[in-house]
């Protein structure tokens, strides 16, 4: 699948772009590739640096207000000091590192309701700087990271939103100034005690980082408040545990239904993501079956045919 934008740098007359990328479906950790054409004008042009970054929206908060910026949180470099003669046809190959902690925004094939995702090109010309277009790109999970989601899926939980918020989670390597929570309505059992539960990956080469949120339910003789669970283990362990019996054990404590677990602990809210580290979780099956239910069907993400409708105001 190409996906191609033209941006219109420098007047008419002047040199086009496009860019084009090879596989918009990409997952943490992998390599985007493509090519940055230029195409000249009637008269020579010379660009200091051609550039890519991927932007998506980050939630802020400031003081008792929030709003929404897109953060830029990856660059790569194209070329510099390109000449470019007029009429000349120029080819510039890209890869583009993935970050690991990169926001998912495809499950199963269906977008995520509330996440946005672009490849921006930036062409510099004498200090000024054309930021272009917007290209989607659609985030897929890691192998490790849809291990976990299939659970959610076999116990029932239903997808409601995700986005990304500003900030740091408690206890975690986390390298990006912003982490994305993904928001969950859980299955009917757990209703009457939790009313959400919002899921965090955080991955290093070696790790991944689950960390879950329960809102708690407050009643006549019992306080509400958040909940937290911290589970860390490498990308292998998380594929070879049963999680949707680890994830079952943890909701049964967090909701009361079970006074005691080995799994996860509670900590405070310190600003954003509390908690500490889960001890003591060991191997088990492989949950069975897809998640395409829990996402399918749900609020999705628009179809992002113009990506730049969504950054609007940038």
């Amino acid at each position: 699948m190409v996906f191609k934008r033209m941006l219109r740098a420098f007047g008419v007359g002047g040199p086009s772009v496009d860019t084009v990328v090879a596989n918009p479906n990409v997952r943490p950790g992998e390599v985007l590739t493509g090519e940055v054409r230029i195409a000249g004008g009637d008269h020579p042009v010379d660009i200091d640096q051609v550039k890519l970054s991927l932007v998506t929206r980050v939630e802020v908060e400031s003081g008792d207000n929030e709003h929404n910026r897109n953060l830029e949180f990856a660059r790569v470099v194209v070329a510099q000091r390109v000449s470019v003669a007029a009429g000349q046809n120029l080819v510039l190959p890209f890869q583009f590192p993935m970050p690991l902690e990169t926001p998912v925004t495809v499950v199963h094939g269906q977008p995520l309701h509330g996440m946005t995702m672009g490849l921006r090109t930036e062409l510099e010309v004498r200090g000024a700087v054309d930021p272009g277009d917007l290209d989607a790109v659609a985030v897929h999970p890691m192998q490790s990271q849809e291990h976990v989601l299939n659970a959610f899926g076999a116990l029932g939980f239903r997808f409601q939103r995700a986005d990304n918020e500003s900030g740091r989670i408690h206890g975690v390597p986390q390298q990006l100034p912003f982490y994305q929570e993904i928001e969950f309505l859980p299955p009917g059992q757990f209703l009457s005690k939790i009313s959400q539960l919002e899921l965090t990956f955080v991955a290093d080469p070696h790790r991944l980082y689950v960390v879950l949120e329960a809102d708690r339910r407050g009643g006549l003789f019992r306080a509400g408040g958040d909940s937290f669970g911290h589970f860390a283990m490498s990308h292998d362990e998380v594929i070879r545990t049963d999680w949707a019996a680890l994830l079952h054990q943890w909701m049964d404590q967090v909701s009361g239904r079970r006074s005691s677990g080995g799994y996860g602990s509670h900590g405070g809210h310190s600003g954003h993501h509390g908690g500490h580290h889960g001890g003591g979780i060991g191997a088990g099956g492989v949950v069975a079956g897809a998640a395409a239910g829990v996402f399918g069907g749900m609020m999705m993400g628009e179809a992002l045919d113009e990506v730049g409708d969504f950054f609007e105001g940038d």
